[in-house]
């Protein structure tokens, strides 16, 4: 059970009375279903028996499930597309660094992609992420650097890095442009 409230029946009925080119004199004659009682269902205004939906569906030849439109309920799509305007982003205090979540909600925790965008003169600091997490950090304009632990180095565009995230890391752009990467988080 759902909390969506009961199948509409109503315009249902109504589609497929039309879709048959019955009149609801037709269907009440068929059905045996008074013409005011089928107007009122179609309108949502009563509530109809088990009876009267068995008797329309069997003047309809059609399955009591169909009619109730249950039969008619399909699953979610396969491909689901979040336009830019639900794409989540997050700014770092100054705003000069931009990262758009890309990642469903239900992956946090165990992989997160991002969109990052750094200006130039931006850097992005980060605390120790969860122990033995991964960052993968593709440059796709421009030139960051990478700095974890004690190491550090310059990804050039189309270059990708990857370095633990489990001790504190950063990401700055000291090049002459703006720079946008795909940075990955695997925890």
């Amino acid at each position: 059970m759902t909390d969506s409230g009961p199948p509409p029946l109503g315009p249902h009925l109504q589609r497929l009375r039309k879709d048959r080119g019955l009149t609801l004199d037709d269907l009440a004659r068929m059905s045996g279903v008074s013409r005011s009682m089928l107007s009122q269902i179609e309108r949502g205004q009563a509530n109809p028996t088990v009876a009267t939906v068995w008797a329309l569906a069997e003047a309809l030849h059609i399955e009591m499930a169909d009619l109730l439109g249950v039969g008619q309920r399909t699953a979610p799509p396969r491909i689901a597309v979040a336009s830019a305007a639900f794409t989540p982003e997050m700014r770092s205090d100054d705003g000069l660094c931009v990262l758009k979540i890309l990642s469903p909600a239900e992956r946090v925790g165990s992989i997160e992609w991002y969109d990052l965008r750094i200006a130039r003169g931006g850097v992005l600091r980060s605390a120790a992420h969860a122990r033995g997490s991964m960052e993968h950090l593709t440059v796709l304009a421009g030139r960051l650097i990478v700095e974890a632990g004690d190491e550090r180095t310059e990804v050039l565009e189309g270059m990708t890095a990857r370095y633990p995230a489990d001790i504190p890391h950063c990401i700055s752009n000291n090049g002459e442009n703006d720079a946008q990467a795909l940075l990955v988080n695997l925890f």
